[in-house]
């Protein structure tokens, strides 16, 4: 009982003391999205063109462009509580599991999915859902099962964002960032410690 009640204060902490960086991103995101809009989107060649050399740098700039204001907006509601619980486990935690995700995700992707140009932060997305549904498993604690019934109360929706329903939906993002989110959190202790020789985390 009182681990559940730690827990819980400690995620009212954690959203109160860190929703700046969350609202930093999103603010811009949709930065990104009018300046691109502007321009008829010009930016969207930055997306991840699989199997292309010029399209890999879309590893990188994809989850910053989507191609219109809906597909902005239903990303931007359950990014935002998600990036709220992958703060739970420290900043340092949380960058390095989105680069693990971002990169992964947008290699597997540049390498298997459909030819187009794949943009959107949806992979980043299933990534953290991946990552907090697995990580209760791997690194059990009683918050990371707290944010796994979470996640899974209020978004198991988004699961079936893994299925090719939709031409135009990037499915194989979706798959690829679960997959991603479910590696990184099991290789998580490996990820800490090899990043922590760097300047940035010592």
């Amino acid at each position: 009982m009182y681990d559940f009640i730690d827990s819980i204060q400690q995620l009212i902490s954690v959203f109160i003391n860190h929703y700046q960086i969350p609202v930093m991103i999103l603010v811009i995101l949709w930065a990104v999205h009018i300046l691109n809009t502007v321009i008829g989107k010009r930016l969207s060649i930055l997306g991840i063109i699989p199997r292309r050399w010029f399209g890999l740098p879309g590893i990188a700039f994809a989850p910053w462009l989507h191609g219109d204001f809906n597909h902005i907006f239903f990303n931007s509601i359950p990014l935002f509580i998600l990036l709220n619980f992958m703060l739970v486990g420290g900043t340092h935690t949380f960058v390095v599991s989105s680069v693990s995700i971002i990169l992964l995700s947008g290699f597997l992707t540049w390498s298997f999915a459909r030819p187009g140009i794949h943009i959107g932060a949806s992979a980043l997305i299933m990534g953290y859902m991946g990552f907090l549904l697995t990580n209760a498993y791997f690194h059990y604690t009683m918050t990371s099962l707290i944010l796994a019934v979470l996640c899974l109360y209020y978004f198991a929706g988004l699961l079936l964002g893994l299925l090719p329903t939709e031409v135009r939906v990037s499915w194989e993002g979706h798959v690829f960032g679960f997959i991603s989110g479910v590696t990184t959190a099991f290789f998580l202790p490996q990820l800490l410690h090899f990043t922590y020789s760097f300047p940035l985390f010592s």
